[in-house]
C-alpha cells in the first residue's frame, strides 16, 4: 500500500488557479511535514518564471526548480519542509513521469546538501510527485525514494480536506550562541572560511542534538503525546534546551590558523507538530532541527552577501563585524498558527520581505501581517573598551613559528530573551 497525503483545502483551490491560467507547463513546490503514517500537504508554491525560459527537463531548469526549493527550505520553520513536486501540464501523466523524478531528486539532493543535522531512523524518506491535467483536472499521485538512486513510481492516495492544520502544536524557544570558529592560514580562500565554518557547525550542531529539552518546565519522556487539544484551538508550548560542556582534549583544541570568526547572539526557534498524536520526541527532533537550520542559514546567507566577500578577500588584520539577519515570521493565512519566515538584514526594509514571500511562497503579504518582534535587529557596538580589546588581538602572523589558538566551544543554553546576533572575523 502507498502513502497517503492529506492535503489542505487551500492546496486544491492554489492548483485550481494555476490550472486556469493559459499558460505553458507550470512546475512547483509541495510543503507539509511527513510522519510514519501519513503525510500532511499544507502549501504549494510555483517555481518563478525563469528569464532564460529553459524547457522542463533540461539540465538549466532543474538547477532553477532545484535553487528555488533550496531557498523555500531557508523559509520554513521547524515541522516544515519541501515533499516534492508538482507539474501542471496538459501531457500524459506517464510522459512527464521522467521530469519529475529527475526534479525530485535535484531537489531533494540540493536542500539535503545543507543539512547539518544527522537522520534518523524514523525519517520519511519518500518524497511526492504530482501531475495534474489542467483541462480534466485529474491528478495522478506517485512517490520516489530519493535515498535509493534506483527507486521506481509507487502509487499514493491523494486527499483533500479542511482544517488540516488547523490544531496544530506549536513549540518555540530562544536559544544563546556564542560559537567560536577557527580559520586557516590563508584567509584569504573564502572557499576555505566557508570549509571551516560549515566543519565546526557540524559539531556545534551534534551538540544541539544531544541537548536535553524540557517542554513547559518538564522533560517528557519520548513516547509521550503533546496534547493538541480540540479542533481550531491553538496549541503553544515553550522549550528550554539544556546543552553540558564538551570534554575536550588537547588534540580538540590545539591547531594552526590565521584566525577566528565568533557567532554569538541569541535566536527565536519554532516548530509545529502535526495533529496525529504527536510525540514528545517528535516535537524534539523537529526544534533541534529548527535551531542548527536557522543558525546555519544565517551565517551562509551573510558568506553569500558581496560585502561579506569583499571584506574576506582584502584579508586586512584587524577584527571585523557583521550582523547576521534576524528572523521575521509571516502567518500561513487560513492554516491556523502555521507560519514561514524569512530573513531582513540591517540595510533592508519590510516591504523588501514581502517582495520575497511572493516571490518565492507566491504569498499575498503585507507588512503589518509580519511577526518582526521575536527578534532584535543586530548592531554593532563600538566602544573604547572594544576598541582596545580589538586592538590586543590584531598580530600579524610570523611565518617562521608556529600560531596556535585554543578553540573552546561555547556552552549553548536557553534563554527566554530577544538578543542581536553578530559575526565576528578576527586576525590572531
Amino acid at each position: 500500500m502507498g502513502r497517503s497525503y492529506i492535503v489542505e483545502d487551500d492546496v486544491e483551490e492554489y492548483l485550481s488557479k494555476l490550472c486556469s491560467q493559459p499558460a505553458g507547463p507550470v512546475t512547483g513546490l509541495l510543503i507539509g511535514q511527513s510522519s510514519v503514517q501519513r503525510d500532511f500537504v499544507v502549501m504549494a508554491t510555483r517555481t518563478p518564471q525563469n528569464d532564460e525560459s529553459a524547457a522542463a527537463g533540461t539540465s538549466e531548469y532543474k538547477e532553477w526548480v532545484s535553487e528555488h526549493a533550496r531557498q523555500v527550505s531557508r523559509m520554513l520553520p521547524g515541522g516544515l519542509s519541501v515533499l516534492g513536486v508538482f507539474i501542471v501540464s496538459e501531457s500524459d501523466a506517464k510522459d512527464t513521469l521522467t521530469t519529475l523524478r529527475q526534479l525530485v531528486f535535484s531537489v531533494e539532493n540540493l536542500i539535503s546538501s545543507e543539512q547539518l543535522w544527522m537522520p534518523a531512523e524514523d525519517d520519511v524518506t519518500d518524497c511526492v510527485t504530482l501531475h495534474i491535467n489542467p483541462k480534466t483536472r485529474k491528478t495522478v499521485c506517485r512517490t520516489f525514494d530519493v535515498k535509493d538512486p534506483k527507486s521506481v513510481a509507487k502509487p499514493a492516495d491523494w486527499k483533500y480536506q479542511s482544517g488540516v492544520c488547523s490544531s496544530w502544536a506549536t513549540v518555540s524557544c530562544w536559544l544563546s550562541i556564542d560559537l567560536l570558529v577557527p580559520l586557516p592560514d590563508n584567509t584569504t580562500c573564502t572557499s576555505n572560511m566557508d570549509d571551516c565554518l560549515k566543519e565546526e557547525l557540524k559539531v556545534w550542531a551534534q551538540q544541539i542534538e544531544r541537548g536535553v529539552c524540557v517542554i513547559d518546565g518538564k522533560k517528557l519522556p519520548e513516547d509521550s503525546e503533546i496534547k493538541t487539544g480540540q479542533k481550531n484551538v491553538r496549541q503553544t508550548y515553550t522549550a528550554q534546551l539544556l546543552i553540558a560542556p564538551e570534554v575536550q582534549t588537547v588534540t580538540d583544541v590545539v591547531q594552526r590558523c590565521g584566525g577566528c570568526v565568533s557567532v554569538r547572539g541569541a535566536i527565536h526557534s519554532r516548530a509545529f507538530l502535526h495533529s496525529n498524536k504527536p510525540k514528545a520526541k517528535l516535537a524534539e527532533k523537529l526544534l533541534k532541527r529548527d535551531i542548527i537550520s536557522t543558525v546555519a542559514t544565517r551565517v551562509q546567507m551573510l558568506l553569500e552577501e558581496p560585502s561579506t566577500q569583499n571584506e574576506q578577500n582584502k584579508g586586512r588584520k584587524q577584527t571585523e563585524q557583521f550582523c547576521l539577519p534576524r528572523r521575521v515570521f509571516c502567518p500561513v493565512k487560513g492554516t491556523g498558527s502555521l507560519s514561514v519566515c524569512d530573513y531582513q538584514f540591517s540595510d533592508e526594509g519590510l516591504s523588501e520581505m514581502t517582495d520575497r514571500f511572493k516571490e518565492m511562497l507566491d504569498m499575498d503579504a503585507a507588512e503589518d501581517d509580519l511577526d518582526a518582534t521575536q527578534e532584535m535587529i543586530a548592531e554593532a557596538i563600538e566602544s573604547e573598551t572594544t576598541a582596545e580589546a580589538s586592538t590586543e588581538k590584531v598580530e600579524p602572523l610570523d611565518p617562521w613559528r608556529n600560531n596556535y589558538v585554543g578553540v573552546a566551544m561555547a556552552t549553548v543554553v536557553a534563554l527566554l530573551a530577544s538578543a542581536a546576533s553578530m559575526l565576528y572575523l578576527s586576525d590572531v
